[in-house]
């Protein structure tokens, strides 16, 4: 994906590191959060979410994904596709976040665009949208630089750190074919 860092689908042995990496990039992400009680930062928590990440990846409503520092194998940022729909309107929903310590180095955006590349090859999706806080400048960044385009603004969209909040939407259009049969 990039020096240093690959992306792989989740698995539970994640659990552990990815504790640890939400717990030292805690202050950093509440901002952009919604609430998070104290057992999501345990492994105990993070092993809990996998296995939900898993049963959704089950039922075809999501991929989950975790990036991996590749020296260390540490858990260094996170992208899911979920909300997949499939028939006429062949759409997921994406989200993402990148460990302080690898953040403005391209990472975000390589990932997007490889969650876009799966969504169109394995899935079949036509689009893929996203909803940021109308102040994450830097997640917009990412987004434009992946080819996303703005269409909107939701008012009260999320709860998102102890309050409703407005964002704004973004979507990218992966093709024009017809759906398959």
């Amino acid at each position: 994906m990039i020096d240093g860092v690959a992306i792989r689908e989740i698995s539970p042995g994640d659990a552990a590191g990815l504790a640890e990496t939400f717990r030292r990039n805690r202050e950093r992400m509440r901002p952009f959060e919604p609430y998070r009680p104290e057992e999501f930062f345990t492994e105990r928590g993070q092993r809990d979410r996998i296995r939900g990440l898993l049963a959704e990846r089950e039922a075809g409503r999501m991929r989950p994904y975790v990036l991996i520092e590749t020296a260390t194998g540490t858990p260094v940022g996170a992208v899911n596709l979920g909300s997949i729909a499939l028939g006429p309107f062949r759409s997921g929903g994406l989200g993402y976040w990148v460990d302080q310590a690898w953040a403005g180095r391209g990472l975000a955006t390589a990932a997007v665009n490889e969650v876009c590349r799966v969504a169109r090859e394995e899935l079949g999706l036509h689009r893929v949208e996203a909803g940021t806080l109308v102040d994450n400048l830097a997640s917009q960044r990412v987004l434009t630089k992946a080819g996303f385009q703005r269409y909107g603004t939701a008012p009260d969209y999320l709860h998102i750190n102890g309050a409703w909040r407005d964002h704004h939407l973004f979507q990218r259009l992966l093709h024009d074919e017809p759906p398959a049969l």
